[in-house]
């Protein structure tokens, strides 16, 4: 859905109850959008943002979910916003529990 303003156009993400697939965990656009391309490991971000590889491999595996404090950090060590982060992580968790919600219905 398309969104038109005085000056600019902009997309406007469908309700979640709409979406057949999941959206895209934060993790896997931390790994695909930032680490791959900026060749970044694993490693060095955990080092970088003062946590454990573990916690890292985690999200990137979709195993632990962006909590307010990494949002910070990951938005600081890229140049995003925590908002970026949690809103992804948010859009996520909303997705699994409507659909796990639904089968009760």
């Amino acid at each position: 859905m398309k969104i038109l303003t005085k000056d600019k156009e902009f997309y406007k993400a469908p309700p979640i109850y709409e979406l057949k697939r999941p959206p895209i965990h934060p993790g896997e656009i931390l790994l695909e959008e930032f680490l791959k391309p900026l060749n970044i490991s694993q490693t060095e971000l955990a080092k970088d943002l003062g946590v454990s590889f573990r916690t890292i491999n985690e999200i990137v595996n979709q195993r632990r979910r962006i909590s307010p404090e990494m949002a910070i950090r990951l938005a600081q060590r890229f140049g995003t916003t925590p908002e970026f982060w949690l809103n992804g992580q948010n859009r996520y968790d909303l997705w699994k529990a409507y659909k796990k919600l639904k089968k009760t219905f």
